[in-house]
């Protein structure tokens, strides 16, 4: 599978600079983590689930999550898991490659259940999500996914913790927390493909929530779990996890009390000023501006429950040939020693030392999700995208 598959080669050629790469679920999980992009999530119980996973690969989406957990109650969950048998037999018969997909559960004792009830369909799956994660609860869930994958034969069974915990928003417990998080996952580090956060739980906890004017960073006690979570997890020294960001739970108007946030020119220049109202009608402009908010402050990929959000997740995440000359002219040997030097661009400092980390990820990004030409910007990415 690869980012943007989905559009012919020539729209692609006509895109990219350098076109987003081809990857398996048996690539290295640090191309995996950078590729999760846009992350659907689908209730199990949905009686035509497989058809639904072959729908939405072919508009694009490479990593989906089946939910046992929140999106169902609690009287469901058998039917669910049923359902969720059935459903990846049914994918058997398929010649191309299915998305990453993940099971999210709701007990470690599901784990190795479902994985032995798949059967021979064990093979479809990427892993699982484990929800509610903490030190206490993590360290079950995450021996339950090494066991699942010694008892399935899998070469890999992959594991994304949730956090989601009122222990990390609350400050008198939130140190203790990630410190407890940060050891749980560390010892199992092989195995955490990305961590996710649960941030409609976190609004829960003060019965808060976001109107399609604001995003996460606009609440503020969301924003500071949010950047103590990058500060201890996701550090760029070797040490750090992918965050993925935050869901994004509009996709009908409502009634606005702000201005939209989509400026009219990119539109306008591109004859496509109907798309940045459709944008705008169905509050995707709020949208736009969290997943560029999440990437300054050190997230990748997200959280999706609707499949609108995903290709605006995806465009978003091309490299702009801008930051890909910069990461390169950063990058070169012959400047491992640092210094300064003026942008390509000419209209930047690139430092190499500090700004080093900066382009690694950059260049991790661009190997995932592609670079585009230089008169390609994401209002192009977006419409190629949509129209398929």
């Amino acid at each position: 599978m690869r980012h943007f598959g989905h559009v012919s080669p020539t729209v692609r050629k006509d895109l990219f600079h350098q076109e987003p790469a081809e990857f398996t679920g048996a690539s290295p999980a640090r191309v995996l983590a950078a590729a999760l992009g846009a992350t659907l999530y689908s209730p199990a119980t949905r009686p035509a689930l497989a058809a639904d996973i072959r729908k939405q690969a072919g508009r694009g989406v490479v990593s989906m999550v089946l939910c046992l957990e929140d999106s169902i109650s609690d009287a469901d969950v058998v039917g669910a898991e049923e359902n969720l048998v059935r459903q990846f037999s049914d994918l058997d018969g398929d010649a191309a490659e299915v998305p990453l997909l993940f099971i999210r559960v709701r007990t470690p004792e599901q784990i190795p259940d479902l994985a032995r009830r798949l059967g021979p369909s064990v093979r479809h799956l990427a892993g699982f999500v484990l929800p509610k994660f903490d030190e206490r609860r993590g360290i079950p869930f995450l021996e339950a996914v090494a066991d699942a994958e010694a008892a399935s034969g899998r070469d890999r069974l992959y594991a994304m913790p949730v956090l989601e915990t009122p222990e990390l928003l609350h400050l008198e417990t939130r140190v203790e927390a990630l410190a407890g998080i940060s050891r749980t996952v560390n010892s199992h580090r092989e195995r955490v493909l990305a961590l996710r956060l649960g941030v409609t739980d976190f609004c829960s906890a003060y019965g808060l929530r976001r109107t399609p004017d604001m995003t996460a960073y606009d609440v503020k006690i969301v924003a500071g779990v949010i950047a103590d979570v990058v500060n201890i997890l996701s550090r760029a020294d070797g040490t750090g996890f992918t965050v993925t960001g935050p869901v994004w739970e509009y996709f009908r108007s409502q009634q606005r009390l702000f201005k939209p946030q989509l400026r009219r020119s990119p539109f306008l220049e591109e004859g496509v000023e109907e798309l940045r109202t459709a944008l705008i009608e169905h509050d995707l402009d709020g949208l736009l501006r969290e997943i560029e908010l999440d990437r300054a402050n050190g997230l990748l990929g997200k959280t999706c429950i609707h499949p609108a959000h995903v290709t605006p997740v995806h465009a978003l995440s091309v490299v702009s040939h801008e930051e890909f000359c910069d990461a390169q002219d950063i990058l070169r040997p012959e400047r491992g020693g640092g210094g300064v030097m003026r942008s390509a661009y000419t209209n930047k400092m690139n430092e190499v030392k500090p700004h080093r980390a900066w382009a690694e990820r950059t260049m991790l990004r661009a190997e995932v999700f592609g670079v585009a030409k230089e008169q390609v910007g994401f209002v192009d990415l977006l419409t190629a995208g949509l129209q398929v």
